[in-house]
């Protein structure tokens, strides 16, 4: 993992779940931008996928268990596109909430990711 990239990554999940609450809270229902900004928090999950697979290999492998890491990385992974889906189906103001939500738990999930991958020791 890169340290800029995990900061950024929590740093945009953070403003997408929180722009996704407050739509949510204000009765919208799910649009391009709250759709939009839970599949920007996807893609960045997919290049966190690319910089995990190639980081080890370059010097920079995680002091934490890799199978935690993994495991963490995966189920973040799958979580917006699910929500987003849920988006297209349940067209009610709920739905944006969700979306909210899967933002910030990933943002938790990025956080804690970064934590197993530079924080601990092995």
């Amino acid at each position: 993992m890169i340290e800029w990239f995990v900061t950024a990554q929590v740093v945009v999940a953070v403003v997408a779940g929180l722009a996704c609450l407050g739509a949510g809270a204000l009765g919208r229902t799910p649009s391009d931008l709250s759709n939009g900004l839970t599949a920007l928090v996807g893609v960045l999950l997919l290049a966190q996928v690319v910089v995990a697979l190639v980081a080890p290999f370059v010097g920079n492998a995680p002091t934490g268990d890799p199978v935690e890491f993994w495991v963490y990385l995966v189920s973040a992974l799958l979580m917006p596109p699910l929500a987003i889906v849920w988006g297209l189906v349940d067209r009610s103001r709920w739905a944006t909430v969700v979306l909210g939500v899967v933002c910030l738990a990933v943002a938790v999930m990025v956080y804690r990711m970064g934590q197993i991958w530079f924080v601990q020791v092995a």
